[in-house]
């Protein structure tokens, strides 16, 4: 791996150790996820026990140790979802990709995730792909929405719900 772009990275937060969240966000936007490699980089250049990062990482749900796909789907769980519906699309969505929650398709293209909470209560059942909120879904509402990113994924943003 090329560390250009993470010293790049170090450079724009000035390798302020109050800023290792921020470092360490920025730097999983490059590969997806924070490599064994990368923590290991920023724990030299910003003189940081490696065990302290790995903790940050393992702490916050937001990061993550393992390769994940191009997309991320995270369906949501709480609540209000739950009650309309979430279950089923969340079954739907594991059929559909032959992955379960907390997996990555064969070919990295989505990586399947349940939260909580998105507070969207009112447009629930809830699902994100992206950063884009996909609101009143239904099991068969679910593959029309994969397959806008399984086929024209810069396309599928405009055609979100």
């Amino acid at each position: 791996m090329a560390f250009e772009k993470i010293d790049l990275i170090l450079e724009k937060y000035r390798y302020k150790h109050e800023e290792i969240i921020g470092i360490m966000q920025d730097a999983q936007v490059v590969e997806n996820y924070l490599p064994e490699t990368t923590l290991r980089h920023i724990s030299k250049k910003m003189e940081i026990p490696l065990t302290r990062l790995v903790d940050i990482a393992t702490f916050y749900k937001s990061f993550s140790l393992q390769p994940r796909g191009r997309h991320i789907i995270k369906v949501c769980l709480g609540t209000a979802c739950h009650l309309n519906g979430a279950v089923q699309n969340l079954e739907q969505i594991e059929r559909t990709l032959h992955i379960r929650k907390g997996e990555t398709t064969g070919d990295m293209m989505f990586s399947l995730e349940t939260v909580n909470c998105l507070g969207a209560c009112a447009l629930a059942p809830v699902a994100v792909v992206d950063d884009v909120y996909h609101n009143a879904v239904t099991p068969g509402k679910v593959e029309k929405v994969l397959s806008r990113y399984a086929k024209e994924p810069e396309d599928a943003q405009s055609e979100a719900d």
